[in-house]
């Protein structure tokens, strides 16, 4: 009730703010007065996309079909409904903007962008008129040569080349808590404060133009020293998230920021606060003179009263408004899904503007409508991209080999490892040949290889990897492993290991077989690529997910024999586990031994290649894990694509049934249950 009377008396300003059509518009010109009476009021609205990952159109080049459910295509529409209704918007990316889909591969990997060139995603929101943006830590993926050139910055970086300004986004983009180990000077601008003409009434609700100065500054996680480790050791280093604010808002304010948007690519975590914190904006909403906060990374939806997301449910946040200690905060979700709004309303003090809180609101304005409706996609944004979405197309379609079965991860989390084996096999048969050729000192050490589901149904039911039965060509290798990871190879021994599959089983909540209600089998705040799985004949173990995180490992053995403490092997990974990614223990680039300039995605390509076909018998059934048997009192259910009970049975999982085939989440998926006493 009390938020939709706020958003009355925001929307009641509307008609008369209207009145001044040539200020509505996002980039209006003319003469505004710098400092209106004290007592007017405006309504400023911040808009927010965030973890975009390249999605620049809603399709899916792993399938090779249009899908509506996501794409800054429809986000675009979005934007513009937003400016048809507030008078005021200031439109904001969080980060995590070039990487992340094929089209994002191919104009950096594939067909590498000249310096002229604009990169699809930033053409596209050059045309959107974007205010500014932040930088994610994905941002760093492709390389800091890369990123130097796209952004049409010029890094002073050790192993990058001075060269000349090449073209980039029109918009700046801010990051407060990166900095070049050659200078001590921030990789970016950290901040960046915009002189906004808006639309505003005075206290007589008369019309006035006036201009608010809004400071926008950006952080993203530290922890980018250690997932992009081979790209930024000894070039850049990171600085807190909190000690960064409190250097740099001080500064803004005397430079005559009004309001500070801090873009921070985290989401929230209550743990003690240190400088490598990877989401750290708890702490960032505490920082003096944070007016707002645009947050991402962590690929949720905020506010949302019926999230239960640990994150949204801390003390001091209130996730039905949308506030973080009082900060009105946003999170948009990914891929575009949604917008994120900000509605902060503005009162003049005779000096400046501040914000009135109690008439503020938070929204994310989906773009999906109902069931299977959404908004339509703006035509320009492809017509804009259209060459580059073609060529990317015909990159993907080229053939690598074939498969005599069907490779998914659908029922991943339950045990199928039929999109995960082909990835552990090429990448354990790369590390034995590499040691053959060049470590004969580890000639002797079991040789094996860990991967994970990327893709499993976070964003929808068709956030799968679903390879079909057929012929195999790029954007299938591409769905089977989805990031621009190094492969790397650790040496660890038998405690570790345990350690490692330890951490992986975090991924399960913990089941009380006594509970006659249904329980939860999967913990979705671990995400899916931290569920690291061995798919090797020679190692079996089982996961009791009766026992706490910590201690649901049993009877890990190798060749039939339980492994010992000491026992030492080699475990093919990629660079950003095996330089502390996920924080798994003991992993922390310090037990690296190969650190491989080879791409795992390419390593598997190669590897397919070689092999001509794929059978399940051969490639896609070696299950090293099962489930400690347990007869529970009530369902243990998870959720995945409704209608595929059958693939799972195909997969041997012929204890999974399928409960509903709408779990009532509203996101399409079917709701199945898994009998643990089987």
């Amino acid at each position: 009730m009390a938020l939709t009377l706020r958003y009355q008396i925001c929307i009641a300003l509307v008609p008369a703010l209207l009145s001044l059509p040539a200020l509505a518009a996002p980039n209006a010109q003319g003469k505004a007065n710098a400092r209106p009476p004290a007592g007017a009021t405006a309504l400023l609205a911040v808009l927010e996309t965030t973890d975009l990952h390249s999605n620049v159109v809603g399709y899916d080049y792993y399938k090779l079909v249009g899908e509506p459910s996501f794409g800054l295509d429809r986000t675009a529409s979005l934007i513009a409904q937003a400016r048809k209704e507030f008078p005021n918007t200031l439109l904001l990316d969080n980060g995590d903007t070039i990487q992340g889909s094929a089209l994002a591969d191919y104009q950096a990997l594939v067909k590498p962008l000249r310096c002229d060139q604009t990169l699809s995603i930033y053409k596209v929101m050059n045309q959107l008129g974007y205010d500014g943006a932040g930088v994610g830590n994905h941002e760093f993926n492709y390389g800091l040569a890369f990123l130097s050139q796209v952004t049409g910055s010029r890094f002073e970086v050790k192993g990058v080349k001075p060269a000349k300004k090449c073209a980039g986004p029109s918009f700046p983009l801010v990051l407060a808590n990166v900095h070049s180990a050659k200078t001590n000077k921030p990789l970016f601008s950290p901040y960046h404060i915009i002189e906004k003409k808006i639309a505003a009434v005075d206290a007589e609700g008369k019309p006035v133009s006036a201009t608010v100065k809004v400071g926008i500054i950006g952080f993203t996680p530290p922890t980018i020293m250690s997932w992009d480790k081979r790209w930024l050791e000894g070039r850049v280093y990171t600085t807190g998230v909190r000690e960064a604010a409190e250097k740099y808002i001080p500064e803004m304010r005397a430079k005559g920021a009004e309001l500070v948007v801090a873009i921070s690519h985290g989401g929230l975590d209550a743990s003690r606060y240190s400088p490598s914190m990877e989401n750290a904006n708890y702490y960032l909403a505490q920082v003096p003179g944070v007016d707002a906060m645009l947050l991402g990374h962590s690929h949720q939806l905020f506010p949302n009263p019926d999230s239960n997301v640990a994150q949204f449910n801390l003390p001091g946040v209130d996730k039905a408004r949308g506030f973080v200690h009082g900060v009105p905060t946003v999170m948009a979700n990914l891929w575009g899904k949604h917008l994120g709004v900000i509605g902060l309303h503005l009162k003049h003090d005779g000096k400046r503007w501040t914000i009135e809180k109690d008439k503020t609101f938070v929204q994310a304005r989906a773009a999906q409508t109902g069931a299977k409706s959404f908004v339509e996609p703006d035509p320009a944004i492809m017509a804009l991209v259209k060459e580059e979405h073609e060529a990317t197309i015909r990159y993907v379609k080229t053939p690598v080999g074939s498969t005599a079965f069907r490779m998914s991860t659908y029922f991943a989390d339950v045990g199928d490892v039929s999109a995960i084996e082909v990835v552990n096999q090429a990448q354990a048969a790369y590390v034995a040949n590499y040691v053959a050729a060049n470590l004969p000192q580890y000639a002797k050490l079991p040789v094996l290889s860990v991967s994970a589901p990327f893709k499993s149904g976070l964003a929808g039911p068709s956030d799968y990897t679903d390879v079909q039965p057929g012929p195999l060509a790029l954007n299938n290798a591409a769905d089977l492993y989805l990031y621009p990871n190094a492969l790397y190879a650790v040496k660890v021994n038998g405690v570790q290991l345990k350690a490692w599959l330890e951490k992986a089983a975090q991924r399960f909540n913990t089941i009380d077989p006594h509970k006659a209600e249904p329980q939860e089998l999967v913990n979705l705040s671990v995400p899916s690529y931290n569920f690291d799985t061995l798919t090797s004949p020679e190692v079996s173990y089982e996961i009791d997910v009766t026992q706490a995180p910590g201690e649901r490992i049993r009877q890990l053995s190798y060749r039939g024999k339980p492994v010992e403490p000491g026992q030492e092997f080699l475990v093919a990974t990629n660079n950003y586990r095996a330089s502390g990614g996920g924080n798994f223990p003991g992993l922390d680039g310090s037990k690296t031994v190969i650190a491989s300039p080879d791409n795992n995605r390419e390593v598997l390509i190669a590897y397919v290649k070689d092999t001509k076909t794929l059978t399940r018998q051969q490639h896609g059934s070696a299950r090293s894990w099962r489930f400690a048997r347990v007869k529970t009192a009530g369902p243990v259910v998870f959720h995945s694509a409704p209608g595929l009970v059958e693939l799972a049975h195909e997969a041997g999982l012929h204890n999974v049934s399928q409960l509903a085939v709408d779990d009532g989440r509203g996101k399409g998926t079917a709701l199945y249950a898994i009998d643990l006493a089987q």
